[in-house]
């Protein structure tokens, strides 16, 4: 039997575990409600015939969109604060993935008895399919929406969740061994998971979210948890371009695949001059030229190099999988064209919410770039980021918490300083780049920084700057 047809043989053979979860007249804490994994896990407990005590920090009033999709459920809400005495007894606490393991609540409660677990944890005990899951500093998003729709072409019904799209316990009653679940896992998901899923991908890892795992060295590990529960019928496939995600392999017990963009490779993919190649047993196939691609820059590259070789794992048929790739346009506020108005080309890149996020969007254009970057610091090194602005950037318009950090920092570098403009807000922003921008030019929103100083999310954000670019259109066109 070949190799490659011996992949999609062993895809095929998976065994549903029984959960060992017994959710009727369990009384549930769900911590944290601001999130739409928590209304949808609340839906699902109630369902199963679990009581239901909900408790946030926040407010009934900062709650209320949340509170008005619970209305129709018998559940209990404990806002405000976290009062002890309104929770007990409970038999399970699940955590949002936003709120920190270690607050006095969850060490009060595991004190007593109580379970502590998660939405994401659930799921992984519920779920009878195989599990794919992904993580990194960069690329989830896209590798995992990438990955998805390459292993529903390879003929599985596909269900893709996690950190995005529909909560995936809503579905869980619905699933079969059959069935593939792709989910997009961050380091909040992942740091007290103690399971891994059937295929665990590991795409780089840099300095982001410090703030919560307080080091380099905690984050690290949180992410490495993605592959450190496998099994030897399991697979780990790394970007082994990047050194931490690449380190990972000596916590392989899983079968092991890579991708690079830089080496080629016995067990993986990789690009070979402007082709991307699967190598597996000493057999190699070309998958696509880069020319085929749709998405620009190097890291989508990398991106598809990785979701290739999840699919791969999965026993995806090559030429299913390249028509995808071919055919993909990326996903939202992602590097996403929004329009193009006087031969100047508006692009949103609102996921960029770190320095280096910014510095691949900048490095897959070589039209000279107007660039509106800023919003709240992550306080990660901007000296790589600077350089480039100075390199590529015509025009740098600032906005938010950390613009005066930012402009500081391209003043700073020795290379050409490009004409630097303050914005009050995104409209204000999108104003300026549009009077600076020439014929030709990119106006590219790729921030660096989060957005919470001024919205409640990138998306928001993204929102927000392509409704202002719309307005602009219309402007120029009523003009």
């Amino acid at each position: 039997m070949a190799e490659t047809d011996r992949l999609s043989a062993e895809a095929g053979r998976w065994e549903s575990r029984p959960h060992s979860i017994h959710l009727k007249g369990q009384r549930a804490v769900l911590v944290g409600l601001g999130v739409r994994t928590h209304v949808a896990l609340a839906r699902y407990l109630v369902r199963k015939g679990a009581e239901v005590t909900i408790t946030d920090a926040k407010s009934d009033g900062e709650l209320k969109p949340e509170i008005e999709l619970l209305a129709d459920l018998p559940v209990k809400l404990s806002l405000g604060g976290h009062r002890l005495e309104e929770l007990l007894p409970a038999d399970v606490a699940f955590v949002s993935p936003g709120v920190p393991r270690e607050i006095p609540l969850l060490s009060e409660l595991a004190t007593r008895g109580v379970r502590i677990s998660s939405e994401i944890e659930l799921l992984f005990e519920l779920c009878p399919a195989p599990i794919v899951g992904i993580t990194g500093s960069s690329g989830k998003t896209t590798t995992t929406t990438l990955a998805g729709e390459m292993l529903a072409a390879g003929g599985r019904r596909t269900f893709v969740g996690g950190n995005i799209g529909t909560p995936l316990i809503e579905h869980v009653d619905e699933l079969s061994p059959e069935d593939r679940v792709v989910l997009e896992l961050s380091s909040f998901q992942l740091e007290c998971l103690h399971r891994s899923p059937h295929i665990g991908a590991i795409l780089n890892i840099t300095p982001n979210h410090l703030d919560r795992h307080h080091t380099f060295e905690r984050y690290a590990e949180a992410k490495r948890h993605i592959i450190e529960y496998q099994t030897g019928e399991d697979w780990a496939v790394l970007g082994l371009d990047d050194p931490t995600a690449a380190s990972m392999a000596a916590f392989c017990r899983g079968r092991l695949l890579g991708f690079s963009q830089d080496a080629e490779l016995e067990a993986g993919t990789f690009r070979q001059g402007e082709h991307l190649v699967w190598r597996y047993g000493g057999e190699m196939e070309s998958i696509c030229s880069v020319r085929d691609l749709l998405l620009r820059g190097r890291h989508n590259v990398y991106n598809v190099l990785a979701a290739a070789a999840i699919a791969k794992a999965d026993g995806v048929p090559t030429a299913r999988l390249a028509a995808v790739a071919a055919g993909f346009r990326g996903v939202e506020h992602r590097l996403e064209l929004v329009t193009e108005i006087a031969g100047v080309k508006y692009v949103n890149d609102s996921i960029a919410t770190s320095p280096e996020r910014a510095l691949a969007a900048l490095r897959s254009y070589t039209e000279p770039i107007v660039l509106i970057a800023g919003g709240r610091s992550k306080h990660l090194p901007l000296e790589a980021l600077a350089c480039e602005i100075g390199q590529r950037v015509r025009a740098l318009v600032t906005i938010g918490e950390m613009a005066e950090e930012l402009e500081a920092a391209v003043r700073a570098q020795s290379g050409r300083i490009p004409t630097i403009r303050r914005a009050k807000s995104l409209d204000e922003a999108v104003e300026i780049a549009a009077a600076l921008a020439e014929t030709g030019d990119v106006v590219l929103l790729s921030p660096a920084g989060t957005s919470f100083d001024q919205f409640r999310d990138f998306e928001e954000r993204g929102r927000a700057y392509k409704a202002a670019i719309e307005a602009l259109r219309r402007r120029r066109v009523s003009g």
